[in-house]
């Protein structure tokens, strides 16, 4: 897989709902925490799988963008290939809610929707 450098000058590589912003937001700030770490790791049944976790600590090489006044975005660089135009929402499915992904890069994905294959390069 090749790694297109990033330019932070560019729009967000990854898109959120309001209702994503404002779940991720509360979660942040009930937490604590320094910001939401976007990033994947191999798993699942399809190859990926989404993590969204809290940022407590931030290692110095993530990139950082601001998705609202109080909500910041973490994302490593080498995810990027990965998540770029992907669009979070929080969604409601009968008496649950979720967060749901839909990626652009994503060649396969699993029923649940929170694992995905991209083709390789």
């Amino acid at each position: 897989m090749s790694v297109e450098k990033y330019n932070p000058a560019k729009t967000l590589p990854v898109e959120f709902t309001d209702s994503a912003i404002e779940h991720l937001a509360t979660q942040v700030q009930q937490q604590s925490a320094k910001g939401i770490l976007f990033n994947v790791r191999e798993a699942g049944c399809s190859g990926f799988k989404y993590l969204l976790e809290l940022a407590f600590e931030i290692d110095q090489k993530t990139l950082n963008f601001k998705l609202n006044k109080t909500l910041t975005l973490y994302v490593s660089e080498k995810v990027l290939p990965l998540i770029r135009g992907t669009k979070v929402d929080y969604i409601k499915e009968g008496v649950n809610y979720r967060l749901a992904f839909s990626n652009p890069n994503a060649t396969a994905s699993c029923g649940c929707g929170e694992s995905f294959s991209v083709e390789q390069q």
